[in-house]
């Protein structure tokens, strides 16, 4: 199958939306093995019958996916209403297989096995440390994926339903692809030492209280009306050996004025360096366009579909309007099969990341 079967609808029923899409998937060649679903809220509760009903229909036994706020196909994004879409892929036979959690996982690892597109329940506290685990269980395996974003059911797809866990499909290197992260935010300042902080607290940065610092990067006119920098001003922390400049974006929490302490949205070790970043729009198009080009440099022929994972703070939050992120990737790359949804963290490499867009094509 050349390229990937794409299919994507909305209706207040799913039984209507679902029956649009097959008849846009008609003919379907037998050797179609994987499909990739993904849903919005209002079909979350019909999860497992939209399932079931694929797998009746299509003859395609294998499929993952799992359930967000948006989500997102070609040029389109689907925002607050119900809808589907849908990825019908073909493998070469044993190049891949579900998992649902650490324990379906072979150790050793098992040569051959590099790649893997994970979902997973973002009330599960413990998946920064399950996504490491899980990536040296492959070999140093290549992660990519999203948290669940959901305001009713919380399942991942993996052959059946699961909740609270990580879950996906792990390739061979039968397998080739290609992936990019492209951020949402930008650096300001430079990067500080923690030399002092208690759980999530910044208390010094650079042995001078960490809200002093704060203010001087983020400027005067901000560090006045400290009410105005939620939602726009965040704390960055560098990732260890990235040579493109990654970082880890997290939540500014609160601020304690009378003992110039920060609240950030993780948990601090001393001695570890962090930035500051704006979420701006300009720069995050910028930085998705450069991801993109990078991306085509690397590409040895058309790819044959791909799967994109961005931040529930994308899309029209920052880039203005519905459906503008995907139509600056179909600028790029033209009409390939691509879909995907709107995450409640992103997951690239070992890590899981924020206010990001992870793109990953197959070729």
């Amino acid at each position: 199958m050349q390229p990937f079967k794409l299919a994507h609808a909305t209706d207040a029923n799913w039984q209507t939306a679902l029956a649009d899409c097959l008849r846009q998937l008609a003919d379907i060649p037998p050797e179609a093995n994987l499909g990739f679903l993904y849903v919005t809220d209002q079909y979350a509760a019909d999860f497992a019958k939209i399932h079931r009903e694929l797998q009746d229909k299509t003859g395609v036994a294998h499929w993952t996916g799992t359930i967000g706020h948006a989500i997102c196909c070609t040029g389109k994004e689907y925002y607050e209403q119900p809808a589907m879409v849908i990825l019908l892929t073909d493998f070469p036979a044993g190049s891949f297989y579900l998992t649902q959690g650490l324990e379906q996982l072979p150790s050793p690892p098992h040569e051959g096995l590099q790649f893997a597109v994970m979902h997973g329940d973002p009330r599960n506290g413990q998946l920064p440390d399950l996504l490491q685990q899980f990536a040296t269980r492959l070999g140093d395996g290549y992660l990519v994926g999203g948290l669940t974003s959901s305001a009713s059911y919380y399942y991942q797809l993996a052959d059946k339903l699961s909740e609270g866990q990580l879950s996906g499909v792990v390739f061979s290197d039968q397998v080739a692809v290609v992936s990019g992260l492209t951020q949402g935010c930008s650096p300001i300042g430079p990067q500080h030492t923690i030399t002092e902080c208690d759980g999530n607290y910044a208390v010094s940065l650079d042995q001078r209280p960490a809200l002093e610092v704060l203010k001087e990067d983020i400027g005067e006119i901000l560090a006045r009306d400290l009410n105005r920098i939620g939602g726009y001003i965040f704390a960055g922390f560098p990732v260890s050996g990235s040579d493109t400049g990654d970082y880890l974006v997290r939540n500014l929490l609160g601020v304690d004025p009378d003992h110039g302490v920060l609240a950030i949205g993780d948990y601090l070790h001393k001695g570890s360096t962090m930035m500051f970043c704006r979420r701006d729009g300009r720069t995050a198009v910028q930085d998705l366009q450069r991801m993109l080009g990078h991306i085509k440099q690397r590409l040895t022929g058309p790819p044959k579909g791909g799967l994109y994972f961005s931040c529930m703070g994308r899309g029209q939050h920052m880039f203005g309007a519905i459906s503008k992120e995907m139509e600056l990737i179909r600028e790029q790359l033209g009409d390939i099969p691509l879909v995907g949804f709107y995450a409640n963290g992103e997951i690239a490499g070992q890590r899981l990341y924020g206010y990001t867009g992870v793109l990953t094509l197959f070729l």
